[in-house]
């Protein structure tokens, strides 16, 4: 019996692809920079399966395993590589139940697979709230947003998805389950394992399934749209929200390009005239109805107005309207993409050194690139900032010759992100795509335990090999 005739006995004829229509769409990654066809994609549908197909990896000479969500990740890292060993894709849409909601255990137990609009949605039904949120929730599937510790608008208040996890199950690559699905809050009975999978990219296994934290349900939400003259007046807006009483649980920072971006290619429109060169989405709310939002939110805008760090503001009057202002922020990738080749970075600092950040690499950028646009978006209130440079309007030469002509761009956000004690990948992970940068700022001891920890979990290097290890 051969490897594929294993994987379909496992997860049943239906569910291993080897049709090159069929397994087209997993080989390709979101921004289109990387593409491999596998030999199969096998689609489990319990841990069981999930623990069969990879001992029946395991016991095929040669065969690379790549774990696959959603598929909305930026590095690459759930593509199989182009000159690598044969890969096969273990997609985990199917393993997407959600398992247990205790509302008073603020927890949820949600299999591997499940997008995580479907986690937000269970939450609130249970009149509690998941809280992290960005552009592809829609989209984007739990293991997927564990295995790269994704982030996102929220980050600022709950943390990276790393601070939401109370338990993992994952399936390592010898085909064993480890179940450490246990929801307390109190455990010091050794390492915290769970930690080593979360930002792994499924180096080291693949997560099956997550108990995660949940949080209060929100009864009052302020939400602002805001023109402002320079990121310091920003950060000293932050400072302001900070300091007004209210949960402060999004603030976002855009240059105006950004902007002229949303206006261009989002259906919908900024509610301010782009008269300013950055803009700020921010947003408050309570878990109490009797919180005065509203009073606070006034206030905080008023006070910066009148210091100078405030040119403008919009405030959402309905809930239509305060979804309109996240719609823009949450369509900007999309928007980017359709106005030219750019070459992205995903660098974060000190919330204190932001403005320094930006005004750095804005002037270092426009001086060696002046034909160049450029794209700063991000989350000021926890430092990560998307710092990109787009070819001009009128670029027909394609990506790749934007991308020789920005040669020397990603390395030079990177260094002065490092020099301000940063990092060169915030919320995106690794993949394929920023082992380079690993390399080159990655400090040796972490490089070197890292390697022994993948050495020990996977010694034939089968699980998603080359990516996130340089």
């Amino acid at each position: 019996m051969t490897a594929l005739d294993q994987f379909a006995d496992v997860v049943g004829p239906a569910a291993c692809l080897t049709d090159p229509h069929d397994v087209e769409p997993y080989s390709l990654d979101w921004r289109g920079n990387f593409n491999a066809r596998p030999t199969a994609v096998v689609k489990p549908a319990s841990t069981d399966e999930v623990a069969g197909v990879l001992r029946a990896a395991a016991a095929a000479a040669d065969l690379a395993v790549v774990p696959a969500g959603g598929r909305t990740g930026l590095c690459g890292g759930a593509v199989a590589l182009a000159n690598g060993p044969a890969s096969i894709v273990v997609s985990l849409e199917r393993l997407n139940r959600i398992r247990d909601v205790d509302a008073q255990d603020f927890s949820i137990v949600a299999e591997a697979g499940c997008v995580v609009q479907a986690v937000q949605q269970a939450a609130a039904g249970a009149g509690r709230l998941f809280p992290i949120q960005w552009g592809a929730q829609g989209t984007a599937q739990i293991g997927g947003m564990l295995s790269t510790n994704a982030g996102g608008i929220r980050t600022l208040s709950w943390g990276n998805a790393r601070d939401l996890v109370l338990g993992l199950e994952v399936v390592l690559p010898d085909g064993r389950i480890l179940d450490d699905l246990r929801r307390v809050r109190k455990d010091n009975s050794g390492y915290a394992l769970r930690h080593l999978f979360i930002g792994a990219e499924g180096t080291l296994g693949i997560i099956t399934a997550a108990a995660l934290r949940l949080a209060p349900e929100l009864k009052r939400v302020e939400t602002a749209f805001i023109a402002v003259p320079s990121p310091d007046a920003a950060l000293a807006l932050y400072g302001r929200f900070r300091q007004s009483g209210a949960d402060l649980i999004g603030f976002e920072l855009a240059a105006r390009h950004s902007m002229d971006l949303a206006n261009r290619f989002g259906p919908v429109k900024v509610p301010l005239p782009l008269e300013a060169p950055w803009y700020v989405m921010a947003e408050i709310a309570a878990a109490h109805p009797s919180v005065p939002l509203r009073d606070m939110m006034e206030e905080t805008l008023g006070s910066a107005m009148e210091a100078g760090e405030v040119l403008d503001a919009v405030l959402a009057e309905s809930e239509q309207q305060r979804l309109s202002i996240w719609k823009i922020r949450e369509d900007l990738p999309e928007c980017t993409r359709q106005g030219g080749p750019t070459v992205n970075t995903d660098t974060s600092v000190p919330v204190s050194a932001v403005p320094k950040f930006l005004n750095t690499a804005v002037g270092e950028v426009e001086r060696r690139w002046p034909e160049g646009r450029i794209i700063a978006v991000g989350h000021a209130g926890d430092g990560n900032i998307h710092f990109s440079l787009q070819a001009p309007d009128g670029w027909d030469q394609g990506r790749p010759a934007w991308a020789a002509r920005a040669d020397g761009f990603e390395a030079l956000v990177n260094e002065i992100a490092v020099s301000l004690g940063g990092s060169f990948s915030a919320e995106h992970g690794i993949g394929q795509s920023k082992r380079h940068a690993m390399a080159t700022h990655k400090n040796p001891v972490a490089l070197d335990l890292m390697r022994q920890i993948k050495a020990t979990l996977d010694p034939e290097d089968r699980m998603n090999p080359g990516k996130v290890l340089p």
